[in-house]
């Protein structure tokens, strides 16, 4: 207790940083996230993803390889730009983001939950460098991507990103294995369970992506990019990707 009282006091970290960030990776902040299976629906019903075994390889795959891995290092390189107020680097993270997607459906679900999550967070938790990201992309008619936004609006907070980032990507992983218990159906406890054996590839992944830049950018999961292809004609479907 007196670790946390020190911390608190030398103004380091406050608490409500921590709410904050609770906050805006909960559920409950309208994103609209459960309505995106990032493919995975389509991986379920060609029987890819059948049990927790073969979803956590899945996922593993997708947070080291794949969209997982460049989402990080876009929130990675967006929090040390925003700390720097360097918007020129900021709007070429924005702009990259936007265009770094392998599927529509792909697109659809970042520009969707980007926009809802810039909405709120300038509604609720104003910052003038998100009114800043909002009007120049407004202007250049380029969608807002999730991981920009909340990359900036942590590091306006002052959340470090050795926090923000494995926060973010666990957010990430943990709506798929929401959609997974449901699609497979998995219970409720094999989806703790996968989440649980995930949290080494979260902390890996969040580790890399800190030390490395756009310049590392790409995908070899392509059998995620194809189950998003995929799902676009897939018939019966439950969620948006």
């Amino acid at each position: 207790m007196s670790d946390c009282c020190s911390v608190e006091q030398q103004g380091l970290f406050p608490p409500v940083s921590l709410l904050r960030l609770q906050s805006w990776l909960s559920p409950a902040f309208p994103t609209g996230s459960y309505s995106y299976s990032h493919g995975l629906e389509w991986a379920v019903e060609a029987k890819h993803v059948q049990d927790r075994k073969s979803l956590v390889a899945w996922l593993e795959a997708d947070l080291c390889y794949g969209s997982g891995r460049n989402e990080a290092i876009f929130f990675s390189e967006t929090w040390r730009y925003a700390m720097d107020d360097d918007r020129a680097k900021l709007y070429e993270i924005a702009e990259l983001a936007a265009a770094f997607r392998g599927s529509s459906e792909f697109a659809l679900e970042s520009s969707q939950q980007g926009a809802a999550c810039l909405a709120t967070l300038r509604r609720v938790w104003p910052d003038h460098l998100l009114d800043w990201l909002s009007e120049i992309l407004g202007e250049r008619h380029i969608q807002p991507t999730f991981s920009v936004v909340l990359g900036i609006r942590s590091a306006k907070q002052g959340i470090p990103v050795s926090l923000a980032l494995p926060a973010f990507l666990q957010s990430y992983v943990a709506n798929l294995v929401t959609a997974a218990v449901r699609l497979i159906p998995l219970g409720q406890t094999d989806g703790q369970a996968a989440l649980a054996e995930l949290e080494e590839p979260v902390l890996v992944a969040s580790a890399q992506a800190k030390r490395t830049t756009i310049d590392y950018l790409g995908s070899a999961a392509f059998m995620v990019d194809l189950a998003s292809m995929a799902h676009e004609t897939q018939y019966t479907r439950l969620f948006r990707s």
